[in-house]
């Protein structure tokens, strides 16, 4: 596919600095020898459109026989997004799903009243070092749809649009953007591109979003004469037309965005919800465990344990 954007790109340097509304350094943590970084949400941006959790997952390296183990726990009112560039998964959740994912491709599970999944390195990993590179997300449903039934979507990596030009090679994860459409079903404007950059080429961000951000995974890019190195979430002001430009190392990053939400959204743990009601109801009823009888169950064949409630 032509890159074809929907305005010609500006230059970078015809941009202003007060174009980019919120600059967001990820927190850091670690959860047993492997760092996770967070940029939503940040105490100055709750969501970025419909996006409101954003994780990079490593890079991390494991030993022959190690490698995460992240039980089964519960979601409500999101929608996850996981996106790897080395390494693999094994998902498996309440709707019956049993996919490993693999770098380029997508597993979109939509929460709505209540899901439950586990997260685990493959057993074929384990057999030798391994390592781990990735992304995850949470992209908060409009009210209408959260107390929808739990989905879930599995896209490879050939059969998400791949837009290209002169030093730029974007996949289109989720949603639409440059004429493109991701094959996933979505309930809300969203746009979601993993965007590769040859040193010193340019890429404009669509426009025709309200919300709009990048996150630089690898390399740095320069906008209106700064330089913003890998770790770092650019939110930029509605309406401006943006173009960035990878510096002398090329540059890796996510761009995100989509319409803003009618309102702000309750976190609590795994779950979101427009109601604090929701989530307390939520709450009581993985308390309970009464698997498969009330708002949740175990995936079918990881049934032996799960997260309790904090």
């Amino acid at each position: 596919m032509s890159w074809n954007p929907t305005l010609e790109p500006g230059c970078p340097d015809d941009i202003g600095a007060d174009a980019i509304e919120t600059v967001i350094v990820p927190r850091a943590r670690d959860i047993g020898g492997f760092e996770v970084r967070r940029a939503l949400p940040a105490p100055k941006r709750q969501m970025v459109g419909p996006f409101i959790f954003f994780d990079q997952a490593g890079p991390a390296e494991f030993l022959t026989g190690q490698g995460i183990d992240v039980r089964p726990h519960p979601h409500i009112g999101l929608g996850t997004v996981t996106y790897l560039y080395r390494g693999a998964f094994h998902h498996r959740d309440s709707t019956g799903a049993d996919q490993i994912i693999e770098p380029g491709a997508l597993n979109w599970m939509v929460a709505g009243r209540g899901v439950t999944h586990s997260e685990r390195t493959p057993q074929a990993a384990r057999k030798g070092p391994s390592d781990l590179f990735g992304i995850q997300t949470w992209i908060a449903l409009p009210e209408a749809h959260e107390d929808d039934l739990p989905t879930f979507e599995h896209h490879g990596r050939d059969t998400l649009p791949e837009i290209t030009d002169n030093g730029i090679t974007a996949r289109l994860i989720l949603g639409s953007a440059y004429g493109a459409s991701a094959p996933a079903r979505m309930l809300s404007d969203t746009f979601y591109l993993d965007v590769m950059l040859a040193p010193g080429a340019r890429f404009p961000l669509p426009d025709e979003h309200e919300d709009r951000a990048l996150y630089i995974t690898q390399g740095a890019v320069e906008i209106a004469g700064e330089r913003y190195e890998a770790g770092r979430m650019m939110v930029f002001r509605p309406g401006d037309r943006i173009t960035v430009r990878a510096g002398t190392e090329g540059a890796r990053m996510m761009a995100l965005g989509g319409a803003t939400m009618n309102g702000p959204r309750y976190i609590w743990w795994n779950f979101v919800a427009s109601s604090r009601e929701k989530i307390e109801a939520a709450k009581e009823e993985w308390r309970a465990a009464r698997w498969g009888e009330g708002q949740f169950d175990l995936p079918p064949d990881d049934r032996d344990e799960h997260i309790p409630l904090p």
